[in-house]
Order: structure tokens, then C-alpha cells, then sequence
């Protein structure tokens, strides 16, 4: 049985290698991927284009990538895959240096379908870095794009493994990969409609974001998500990391970055003292903005700072918001945290020595103004209500 089945193998092999995987390529147009997204002739358009665009991203030769691209799927069409298919991929990268195909175009071929499983390697190499995405979000996009979203424990197209292997290409191999900008990318590539569509969803509000409603962003913060508890973090600091800027922060790097050093930060006593003066800041403001019907905007009125750790508290305010936003614009999240760490003691002692609901209702609506800086201040970092303990 071995040996027939070996015989039949050399016999393909043989056949294979009297065509050229480019001469494959039209063949393509004989195999249906979906049918509401074309053949896998068509995926090969799309997905050599976006590969060309995401090259640059990943420091990739971006005619390597087309080429590559090009070639990744025309061993679907083999005898060998046809009769062994789970040997596709690999076969492209045997014929492709059998036909003196660039190496690292060669090893794309088989790397680009990688990861299949939560314990397989990611591509290594920037060209196959550059395929395996462009393959992945070609997919993701394109069934978005049809409605055709995993639901509750159906996921039939696979969707959820997909976004997981991007993300961990992306973490794995430190690259900057602006979701949304490589979304409308291949949208556009799938039609004008979806690209109206992810236009759309583009402008979704923050909480439909989170909660993944139609945004394909969302999906990929679940997604985020569930790394993080696989990998035993605490998967409540995404959503407190994007805070108020989730609708426009989609650089999964950077993303995970700010988790990681505001995990960091919270397993410090600064850090864990903070947290519980921030939260109790925020529920004295939440109880009395409900009871007043208002928000407390607008910065304190100095006259009215009327004890030391009051005039305190707001000086370490203005400098550390000042200082922590910088130090997250130049994306150097630890030295954000260490101004973060600043406003312990201040925060510590106001709480310590001074009444909030002050009699004076002037005093007591500066002071909760007071509040209200150290909520915005904190903000700059990540949404800290967003926390658990």
C-alpha cells in the first residue's frame, strides 16, 4: 500500500514538473473560492496587489511579494495537491526552486499559509510576512464585506483563526500594521461596495467598536483578546489601554505595547494605589454628575484651591498630563506610566485631607473640577474605570 501509494506520488511529481506554476496560474479561474468573491484566480489579483501595498510596511521587496503572491496558490491546481492536499503550499515552494524561483519568493509560497494552529511558527521572513497577510485580510475583508461573520460557535470560513494569525504575525515580528488603512486598501480591491461599507463602519461609535457590530476592528480586539488570556495577561487592560481612543487607535503593536506597560505599571504599589484613587474619583464624580444632571468640565479656579494638598494636587496635574501625553505621542509608553506614577501622593493626600462635598457650593464644584483633571489627566494613559479590582 505504501509502495503503490509512493509510486503514485513519484508519477504526479514527474507530471508536475513538465509545467511551470505560472502556467498554472489561469487554471485558477477553474477553481470557485466563493461564490459571491470570485475564483482563486481572482483571490491572486487581490491578494498580489495588497501584498505589494503591505511590503513597505514590513521591509519587504515589493516585486518579491507580487511575485510570490502570484505564485502562492498555483499548486492548488497540481496533480500532487490534487491527490495529496495537504501538501499544498509545500509543493509550490519544491517546484517553484526546482524552476529557480527566487528562494525567498520559493519559501513564501509554503510560509504564507502559516499560522494553522495556535502552536505553529508565524512567517519569518518579511516576503512571506507580506503574503500570509495580504492572504488573511483578503479573506477577513471579503467575507465582511458579504455579511458572512462568524456567529456565536459557527465560524465555517475559519475567520476567527485567520485574524488570530495576523495578529500574531504582527506581534511576533514587531510590525506596524494600521488596520484600517490595510482594510480600505482591501476593500477596494474587493469592489466598490465594500468599500462604501467599511467607510461606513469606519464611523461607528466606540462602544459598537468594542462590542464588534459590524466593525471588523472590533473583531480583531476580541481576537486581541483572546492572545492575551492564552497568554495568561489580563485581557481587561485592552479596553482600558484603547480608552477614548479605540475609535482611532488600530495599530495592533502599539496596542499591545501600552497593555503590556500598563500591566506592568498596575503590578507596582504606585501603580496599584493610584488605580484606587482614580476609581474613587471617578465614582464620586459619576454620583454627583447624576445628581446634578452636568458634567464638571473646565479647570479649577486657583482662588478657590483653598488647602495646600488641593494646590498640590493640581499643580502635579497639569504637569503630569502635559508630560504623559508627549511621552504617548512619542509612543514611549513605560515613561508615560512613570508620570502616571507621580500623581500617587498627590492623589493620596488630597483624598486624605480634604471634603470634596464642601458646604461652600463653590468650593465643592471646584473641587469635584479637581476630580474631573484627574480623570482627563489619566485618560491620556487609559481609560482606568475600564479595570477590574
Amino acid at each position: 500500500m505504501i509502495a503503490a501509494r509512493l509510486a503514485d506520488a513519484k508519477f504526479f511529481y514527474d507530471h508536475d514538473r513538465k509545467s511551470s506554476l505560472e502556467d498554472w496560474v489561469p487554471k485558477l479561474k477553474e477553481i470557485t473560492f466563493h461564490e459571491k468573491l470570485g475564483t482563486q484566480y481572482d483571490r491572486v489579483q487581490r491578494i498580489f496587489h495588497l501584498a505589494r501595498e503591505i511590503a513597505p510596511m514590513v521591509g519587504a521587496d515589493p516585486d518579491l511579494a507580487e511575485r510570490a503572491a502570484i505564485l502562492a496558490k498555483a499548486d492548488l491546481v497540481s496533480d500532487m495537491v490534487g491527490e495529496f492536499p495537504e501538501l499544498q503550499g509545500v509543493m509550490g515552494q519544491c517546484y517553484a526552486l526546482d524552476q529557480k524561483e527566487n528562494a525567498t519568493v520559493a519559501a513564501a509560497i509554503a510560509a504564507h499559509y502559516k499560522p494553522v494552529g495556535p502552536t505553529d511558527e508565524v512567517p519569518r521572513e518579511p516576503i512571506a510576512i507580506a503574503v500570509a497577510l495580504a492572504d488573511k485580510l483578503d479573506t477577513l475583508v471579503g467575507f465582511w464585506a458579504i455579511d458572512e461573520k462568524p456567529t456565536g460557535s459557527k465560524d465555517p470560513y475559519a475567520l476567527r483563526r485567520a485574524a488570530l494569525g495576523v495578529i500574531r504575525i504582527v506581534l511576533e515580528n514587531d510590525v506596524r500594521l494600521p488596520l484600517h488603512e490595510t482594510f480600505m486598501k482591501a476593500a477596494k480591491l474587493h469592489g466598490v461596495e465594500a468599500e462604501r461599507q467599511f467607510k461606513e463602519w469606519r464611523r461607528a461609535s466606540l462602544e459598537d467598536i468594542l462590542s464588534h457590530t459590524g466593525s471588523l476592528e472590533g473583531f480583531f480586539i476580541d481576537r486581541l483578546k483572546v492572545v492575551l488570556r492564552e497568554q495568561g495577561a489580563r485581557h481587561d487592560l485592552v479596553d482600558a489601554a484603547l480608552g477614548e481612543t479605540g475609535s482611532s487607535e488600530d495599530d495592533l503593536l502599539m496596542i499591545m505595547r501600552r497593555v503590556e506597560a500598563l500591566g506592568r505599571f498596575l503590578d507596582t504599589e504606585d501603580g496599584e494605589h493610584l488605580l484606587a484613587g482614580v476609581k474613587r474619583a471617578m465614582n464620586i464624580l459619576r454620583i454627583e454628575e447624576k445628581k446634578d444632571g452636568r458634567v464638571f468640565n473646565g479647570a479649577p479656579d486657583p482662588a478657590l484651591l483653598d488647602q495646600p494638598q488641593e494646590k498640590a494636587l493640581a499643580k502635579a496635574v497639569d504637569d503630569v498630563e502635559a508630560a504623559a501625553a508627549k511621552a504617548v505621542a512619542d509612543e514611549d509608553f513605560e515613561a508615560a506610566m512613570s508620570q502616571m506614577a507621580k500623581l500617587r501622593a498627590p492623589v493620596d493626600a488630597f483624598f486624605d485631607n480634604v471634603t470634596v462635598n464642601a458646604d461652600d457650593p463653590k468650593l465643592r464644584e471646584n473641587r469635584l473640577r479637581l476630580l474631573n483633571r484627574i480623570r482627563a489627566t489619566t485618560m491620556t494613559v487609559a481609560d482606568f474605570s475600564k479595570i477590574a479590582g
